[in-house]
């Protein structure tokens, strides 16, 4: 993914790691076949906890609809460790590194799925995740997240911990800022949030009306002392300081050609999760207009309560559909190494080169395909594909 592909090439790995690469087969090589070897995959935007609502939780015309929905049904589990949550997500892991997964960036309120994670071996960072639109000392919550992430293991391993916020229409400007402040202090300066996803969102930032404020109405957590910036999602978290080029920004549905320049312009990382947003009926993202404003773009699942698998190569055939001009090898390399170098894995993960991890994934090729680039973003099945590094069988 950071160099053109070679064909009829070969790859020598060793405890674990990518020794070498190169265009001539050394005799005693083992042949694979008809195949194509990539890196795993990532999928920088997923929520395992959520794993449990799986076909639980129906499409929807109206996002906030779909967002009230879920909100009640993870109400009737009250423990974050009911078993029947960490099966859900013990199962989602599973079926992610079946699709050839190898990393993702998890978003967990909860922070249940960090140990999972180290279980299954999967890398990761996850994203705990705060909501509060009217949190009377933001700062005090925020140190008693940042209590849970140390508890839980900033930096332990392949599994990184960090604080995010969940949405402008969640999130409260002063508990923003504090979230930025811890992040911008602590090693794992990565953070995450969801922006721009629907239609509800802007005009709460525009005229303080419609949906998400009737929603936060209804919750009891609407405050007279917020008042509507009169800005996009972009200008409104970019006024508050909250952007930066360790930000990984989520779905982008409603973001125009003045928000995806001030992204470029902060080097931001854009995830887009097209197949959740046709479900949540948001719509699909401009995926033409993120490539064409050269910004960094990755994909993510997002979670089971909105799509019906974690196979990411079914996300890059949705985003084939949508995007047909842009080149299945930048498709690729946004399902790879944009993704892992977003989440801070670009030295493990996301490319093939001497030195990262011998996480590679052999896909079959099917006598007949001559574009094999084109078919990788065609939508692979599981059965298709091998791991190689032995660790994932």
């Amino acid at each position: 993914m950071s160099r053109d592909p070679i064909r009829r090439g070969s790859v020598a790995l060793d405890r674990g790691r990518i020794v070498d690469v190169g265009e001539d087969v050394p005799a005693g090589s083992i042949s694979l076949g008809r195949v194509a070897v990539l890196p795993g995959l990532v999928n920088a935007h997923t929520h395992l906890e959520l794993s449990h609502l799986h076909g639980r939780v129906p499409s929807s015309e109206h996002f906030n609809d779909w967002v009230s929905t879920v909100m009640a049904l993870r109400r009737t589990f009250a423990d974050p460790v009911d078993p029947a949550i960490l099966d859900a997500a013990r199962e989602a892991l599973q079926q992610a590194r079946a699709s050839g997964t190898s990393l993702v960036g998890d978003v967990s309120n909860t922070l249940a799925t960090v140990p999972l994670l180290r279980e299954a071996h999967l890398a990761a960072h996850v994203f705990h995740e705060l909501m509060g639109f009217s949190v009377a000392d933001p700062a005090e919550k925020v140190r008693q997240a940042r209590r849970a992430v140390e508890e839980a293991g900033v930096d332990a391993g392949d599994v990184r911990v960090s604080l995010a916020p969940h949405a402008p229409y969640s999130v409260s400007p002063g508990l923003f800022k504090a979230i930025r402040n811890d992040v911008d202090v602590h090693p794992c300066g990565v953070t995450s949030v969801h922006l721009g996803e629907s239609a509800p969102e802007v005009e709460l930032l525009q005229r303080g009306t419609g949906a998400a404020r009737h929603m936060l109405e209804r919750l009891g957590v609407w405050t007279d002392t917020w008042q509507p910036p009169g800005a996009s999602p972009v200008g409104y978290l970019e006024a508050l300081g909250f952007l930066s080029a360790r930000t990984l920004v989520v779905h982008g549905v409603q973001f125009d050609e003045d928000d995806l320049a001030r992204l470029r312009r902060i080097g931001v990382t854009l995830v887009s999760c097209p197949r959740s947003n046709l479900h949540v009926g948001v719509g699909s993202p401009p995926l033409d207009a993120f490539y064409a404003a050269d910004l960094d773009v990755a994909f993510g699942t997002d979670s089971l309560a909105s799509v019906e698998d974690l196979n990411l190569f079914a996300e890059l055939a949705e985003a084939r559909r949508i995007a047909p001009n842009v080149p299945a090898r930048t498709l690729l390399r946004s399902a790879t190494l944009v993704g892992a170098r977003a989440l801070g894995f670009e030295a493990e993960f996301g490319s093939i080169e001497p030195g990262t991890r011998a996480a590679l994934i052999a896909v079959h090729v099917p006598e007949g395909v001559s574009d094999v680039e084109e078919y990788l973003v065609s939508g692979v099945e599981p059965g298709a594909m091998t791991w190689l590094d032995g660790a994932h069988a």
